[in-house]
């Protein structure tokens, strides 16, 4: 997930405490537990703070999350949940019953991504795996999917310790393959509401981190982001000399002229007032210089507004895919491109009534340093008419629950000091998600878990 409409948020407003207060019911019995929630959170702190740093020295990718698994089903089943595993592959969802009242659900992602890690850190990753294509890579949580994890953990230890001030179901979900979306899907495929009978949420609620102060939350309501597909495209061809070209019908030629023509997609098929975005990220054909090969394989990303806007992307590289090799003399059916949707992610649509509740909540509390919101209009600009050019899967697990009310939020976790001395360099931020220097502070743990435990005696208070 790309923070990127946050993140322009919040160099606009960063230095800002925002606190809107909304005319409508507030929780107040949230500020005088805020003793006892600090307290629980901070009793299991430590604890939590190792496991992330486990997390984070051991990071898997997609799909592959066996050892991150086995530690949040071994945390939840300590404290008492009900534990599903192997869902999806590897996810893990933990149940925990305490009376009447309605269902929360708390998800986290727990896949890395192949980077080398360059953070300098003593529980740095100095992993290398072998991927699922079989290639072998360095791999870290370069986009602070560990914190998430530890997030999961924390939240079901301090609610645990709560019991006695909550009332309903509280649902702690530890997600696979967030970075090819397509582990939400996996959950859903196999089987998460009905053959694993894990129940449906009145309320769900994941985090991301970012890099902005410690203490910092973003909220946005409505739409948050673009939602997101990965599209395989294989053209096939004959094959044959380098020097006879004539001999051949040629993938690479088949591949190449249709990667320029994809982008009218977006510069003229694709409403320019909304963010479409279609990018190419892998051409792979031949093996040597003479030989025109028999297939070209091209890996394609979407970003779109709708899932309208993303129906008509797909039918556009269908048309373009078939009519190129058309051109190209391909003529039969068994020849014809071959499209693959590999990922998938909606947009996420955060409730805009729930996202009042919490900045409420958490300003009527003090529970926040800074709230950086979509209720403001900077320079001219009205936040909420700007939208990250990123995608999360976390919404998946909610799609087509029309009643449930979601929040996908923002919690700083970079340290205040290396913030303020990027700021004086002009640097927007010390560091981006997906860069090998991406670092999370721990008391960013502690913070999060803290605004995370806030939130669901809120929803699920007596």
């Amino acid at each position: 997930m790309k923070f990127k409409k946050l993140f322009i948020i919040s160099m606009a407003i960063l230095n800002c405490t925002c606190f809107t207060v909304f005319a409508q019911d507030v929780n107040l019995g949230i500020k005088k537990l805020l003793p006892e929630i600090h307290k629980a959170v901070d009793k299991d702190a430590k604890r939590v703070h190792e496991i992330f740093k486990d997390i984070h020295q051991h990071p898997e990718l997609g799909f592959m999350e066996f050892r991150t698994a086995g530690i949040v089903a071994k945390e939840l089943r300590e404290l008492g949940f009900e534990v599903k595993t192997e869902i999806g592959i590897t996810g893990v969802v933990g149940i925990l019953k305490n009376g009447d009242g309605p269902t929360f659900m708390f998800r986290g992602d727990m896949d890395a991504l192949p980077i080398k890690e360059e953070t300098g850190l003593s529980y740095a990753s100095q992993e290398k795996v072998y991927n699922l294509d079989g290639v072998e890579v360095p791999v870290s949580h370069m986009c602070g999917h560990d914190a998430h994890t530890a997030w999961t953990i924390a939240l079901a230890k301090s609610m645990v310790r709560l019991k006695d001030k909550w009332s309903g179901t509280l649902v702690i979900v530890a997600q696979p393959a967030e970075e090819p979306i397509e582990g939400a899907i996996a959950m859903i495929n196999d089987g998460m509401y009905t053959r694993h009978s894990v129940p449906k949420p009145d309320y769900y609620l994941t985090f991301h981190s970012g890099p902005f102060s410690v203490g910092t939350v973003v909220l946005t309501g409505g739409r948050l982001n673009t939602g997101s597909q990965h599209i395989d495209v294989k053209f096939h061809g004959s094959g044959g000399h380098g020097s006879s070209p004539h001999h051949a019908t040629d993938p690479i030629i088949m591949a190449g002229m249709a990667i320029v023509q994809y982008q009218t997609i977006v510069s003229r098929m694709a409403d320019p007032t909304e963010t479409s975005v279609l990018t190419v990220g892998m051409v792979q054909a031949g093996a040597t210089y003479n030989v025109i090969p028999t297939e070209a394989n091209l890996k394609l990303k979407l970003h779109y507004p709708t899932i309208e806007a993303g129906e008509k992307m797909i039918n556009g590289i269908k048309r373009i895919s078939d009519n190129t090799a058309k051109t190209y003399g391909i003529t039969s059916k068994e020849m014809m491109p071959e499209i693959s949707i590999k990922g998938y992610a909606p947009p996420v649509v955060n409730s805009e009534e729930w996202i009042k509740q919490i900045r409420t909540v958490l300003s009527e509390s003090e529970a926040a340093d800074k709230i950086i919101n979509d209720e403001r209009v900077t320079e001219g600009v009205a936040v909420h008419d700007l939208e990250i050019p990123g995608s999360d899967d976390a919404f998946v697990l909610i799609e087509g629950m029309e009643a449930v009310k979601g929040a996908y939020i923002g919690i700083g976790t970079a340290n205040a000091d290396l913030v303020a001395a990027a700021r004086s360099e002009g640097k927007e931020f010390p560091f981006y998600a997906h860069e090998p220097n991406y670092i999370v502070d721990l008391e960013g743990i502690t913070y999060g878990t803290k605004v995370a435990t806030i939130i669901a005696l809120d929803a699920l208070g007596k």
